[in-house]
């Protein structure tokens, strides 16, 4: 390893990024460094979250970012891209690059990437606990003058070394001239490394703009992002020529062989600074792991706990959920008191239907969003997550997905909100998306009112939960054929590998889990809630203009004045313009009107009914409507309802959050227009078909 000077200015406030594998223990340092201090947001352009908190030390105002967790900073992953690009473009005063210390050499291959960009570098070697257990001891000292960067020693779950982490930072922001380490790969690769520095330092846009040394081993990588941004012929050509030589001298591509050079040289410095006081161990992580990860029992155990967590979710949060819409109620009976009694005001109805209503109707499910990401907070820290992604990918990838798309998969059954939340666990952006886009064929608690209107109504008992379960079976099936068609069409592309390592278990911190859930749980108000907020306005008004006039209202009930108000709104009269296109299913315009009203939420498709056979307010259980609706339709005619309704365009909620996750409208447009077009295609299939089978 050879040294040379770069100089370094320091300026104050100074930024630290956060590097490291996925599973390095590296959020645990930040919220260990940074504490409530925190932002969360998203890097401009993707989904991806930036976390950045703040601190101050020894009189320094020190900016932590936590970059996204990689194992590499080749460009396969939208989070190696953002990882890569802040290093390159930002330029941050120093990287602590944190290491899971019980599993060294692959975690150190990233940082002989972070060597090569150039970037100012402190290793931390954490978890050093479990690394002691695991029999192994280092040669802190020797191990720093093989690497080249100095080395802390923490453990972060224990927030033991933080203080001399703190201290190492700011001793070394403030040297004037920090060392940029540099690894030799050989006289021959360095030969073809050198011939790409001297062309690429005839082009100042690049040699300003990016290391040369490093653009060069990019380019002999045939980094695709890299070579997208060179776009110089001259520098190409000569990129794919220097590759050629070395593939000719090596007999492999020359991505491997850097590789095995890194690799190498790690593995050269850990022969020498790292021993094992043990040559053979099993430890309780293994001996947990021939159960939870067995091949037989994995996935019952996994589903299992899966049951607990929904139980967990949905038993433990039905009692604040309650207290949360009595405490709305409350609000919404004290607001419209303060009109008189019998008033029709507009700003009444805004105020407590669309302001009230619509933040109630968000605010509703967060005691479920706060105990699912907790939940989800427990697996993760706890190093199961892991496992459970690895017993579900042999099924997943027959559908084109990693194990880990099975987990909000499953959530979408809860409620597809969190669901396509829970999809940042992916780190490829086509397996993101493709999840994103399938999750609402999931059939979500939303849509059980319905199921739960229809089904009694026109079907006998005895065969009851066997319809639920062809309806809820029918979502299941569409989704793998969804997922399985994207994979081949619009999100074609190659599928990396399924790596994960799974880490050792651990105890969850008290601290860790609070920060995860809070912080999860606070986004999901302050950016859906507010989204879902103004959506509920805009169907209010859908559904309150035009009124009809007070001699048109005169002399009806309560209940058959809503009905009439409905038919004279916009989306009373776009219900009875669509009826003509709806007839083919089986729907006239009262179905019509309440899909309309279904799209704020799945569930208002049962009160709008209510409101068009002028009963009021009713719900899932009311006996008077599943008569009216037994002497209006057919037990063919229920079923495609709850077909349209399981496959149809999700509510308004599911729309906003698909748009925030993807990044654009473009896919929440897609999702929601293929949706209704498939609903649409299925149900007229369901609908003639079974309509032909009656009249023979």
């Amino acid at each position: 390893m050879k040294k040379t000077e770069a100089k370094f200015g320091i300026h104050r406030p100074v930024t630290v990024a956060l590097a490291g594998n996925p599973n390095s223990g590296k959020t645990t340092i930040f919220n260990a460094l940074t504490g409530s201090r925190q932002h969360v947001g998203n890097y401009p352009g993707v989904t991806v979250e930036k976390k950045e908190g703040r601190r101050l030390h020894k009189g320094l105002d020190i900016t932590f970012v936590d970059l996204p967790g990689t194992y590499s900073l080749t460009a396969y992953s939208v989070e190696e891209i953002v990882a890569r690009n802040f290093l390159l473009q930002q330029q941050p005063d120093l990287v602590v690059h944190v290491i899971d210390a019980s599993n060294l050499e692959r975690n150190l291959y990233l940082s002989v990437q972070l060597m090569e960009i150039g970037a100012p570098l402190l290793l931390v070697f954490n978890m050093s606990d479990v690394a002691r257990q695991r029999g192994l001891t280092f040669d802190v000292p020797l191990l720093s003058q093989l690497l080249g960067p100095p080395i802390v020693q923490t453990v972060g779950s224990k927030s033991q070394g933080i203080d001399r982490l703190l201290d190492k930072v700011a001793e070394i922001v403030q040297i004037r001239a920090m060392p940029v380490y540099r690894y030799h790969y050989g006289a021959d690769v360095e030969q073809q490394i050198e011939r790409l520095v001297q062309q690429i330092n005839t082009h100042p846009q690049l040699s300003q703009r990016y290391r040369p040394r490093w653009l060069a081993i990019k380019l002999l990588e045939n980094d695709q992002e890299v070579c997208k941004e060179v776009q110089d012929e001259s520098i190409l050509e000569l990129a794919g020529e220097c590759a050629g030589h070395l593939e000719t001298i090596f007999g492999d591509d020359p991505a491997i062989v850097l590789a095995d050079q890194r690799y190498g040289f790690i593995s050269g410095a850990c022969q020498e600074a790292v021993k094992s006081t043990v040559e053979s161990r099993h430890d309780v992580s293994d001996k947990i792991d021939a159960i939870m990860t067995h091949r037989v029992l994995g996935l019952p155990i996994f589903l299992g706990l899966m049951y607990t967590v929904f139980q967990l979710v949905f038993n433990v949060g039905e009692y604040p959920m309650i207290w949360l819409e009595t405490g709305f109620h409350w609000l919404g009976g004290l607001v419209a008191s303060a009109w008189p009694q019998g008033s029709d005001s507009i700003l009444k109805s805004l105020l407590v239907d669309g302001v009230i209503g619509g933040v109630g109707g968000v605010m509703v499910f967060l005691p479920n969003i706060f105990l699912l990401f907790l939940a989800i907070a427990v697996l993760e820290d706890s190093g199961y997550m892991a496992r459970a992604a690895f017993i579900m990918d042999r099924v997943m990838h027959k559908m084109g997905l990693h194990g880990k798309s099975f987990i909000p998969m499953l959530i979408g059954f809860g409620c597809s909100v969190p669901a396509i939340m829970a999809t940042r666990i992916l780190e490829n952006r086509r397996s993101r998306l493709t999840t994103i886009m399938i999750i609402p064929l999931m059939s979500c608690g939303a849509r059980f009112p319905i199921y739960a209107l229809i089904i009694p109504a026109f079907f006998p008992e005895h065969i009851r939960g066997m319809i639920l379960w062809v309806v809820y079976l029918i979502g299941i099936v569409l989704a793998v054929i969804c997922a399985r068609l994207l994979r081949k069409t619009l999100l074609k592309g190659q599928t990396i590998p399924f790596v994960m390592e799974l880490p050792p278990y651990r105890m969850p911190t008290a601290k860790g889990l609070w920060l995860h859930t809070w912080m999860r749980s606070w986004h999901y108000v302050k950016k859906a809630g507010t989204i879902i907020l103004g959506i509920s306005i805009v169907l209010w008004g859908l559904t309150s203009f035009p009124r009809p006039s007070a001699g048109q209202l005169e002399g009806l009930s309560s209940g058959q004045a809503q009905s009439a108000v409905l038919q004279h709104s916009i989306a009373g009269r776009v219900g009875r313009t669509m009826e003509p296109v709806i007839k083919p299913l089986g729907f006239d315009w009262k179905i019509g009107t309440a899909l309309i009203g279904a799209m704020a939420a799945k569930e208002v498709f049962v009160s709008q009914l209510g409101i068009v056979y002028s009963l009021g307010e009713v719900d899932e259980g009311s006996a008077v409507l599943r008569e009216k609706l037994r002497a209006d339709y057919t037990p063919l005619q229920g079923f495609c309802i709850m077909l349209f309704c399981l496959i149809s365009a999700p509510c308004m909620a599911t729309v906003a959050i698909t748009r925030r996750e993807a990044g654009t409208w473009k896919w929440a447009i897609f999702q929601w227009i293929a949706l209704t077009i498939l609903a649409y295609g299925i149900t007229l299939i369901v609908y003639q078909i079974g309509s032909a089978a009656g009249n023979l």
